[in-house]
């Protein structure tokens, strides 16, 4: 089953957790060591950046921000694939962003 990793800050990092993460140049080889173990299937570092987009009696509506008011910052994503969410929560807590901010663990629905 394939799990999306949403790797970031939440409100009660302070400023230098924040800062620490928003300048993490790599994941401290967290991806070379996954990619290897065939577990990392994908990911990538996202700009602070954003857009919502909602269709309301046919107008488009876009706004800033995300869709709901919350000061985490996502700073990247991971795809990986592992055969149980106990696997999966053991794989996130070896990135080493878990130890500054925080690791979304989402289960990705299969066709």
């Amino acid at each position: 089953m394939r799990y999306m990793l949403l790797i970031g800050a939440d409100d009660t990092a302070g400023p230098e957790a924040r800062a620490r993460l928003e300048a993490m140049d790599g994941c401290g080889g967290w991806s070379q060591e996954m990619t290897e173990r065939g577990v990392l299937v994908g990911g990538g570092a996202l700009r602070p950046e954003t857009a919502t987009v909602r269709v309301r009696e046919g107008e488009v509506l876009v706004s800033d921000g995300p869709f709901a008011e919350t000061k985490d910052l996502v700073g990247g994503f991971s795809m990986i694939e592992c055969a149980t969410m106990e696997e999966a929560v053991r794989i996130a807590a070896r990135h080493p962003v878990a130890a500054v901010g925080k690791i979304e663990i989402r289960p990705v629905l299969e066709p």
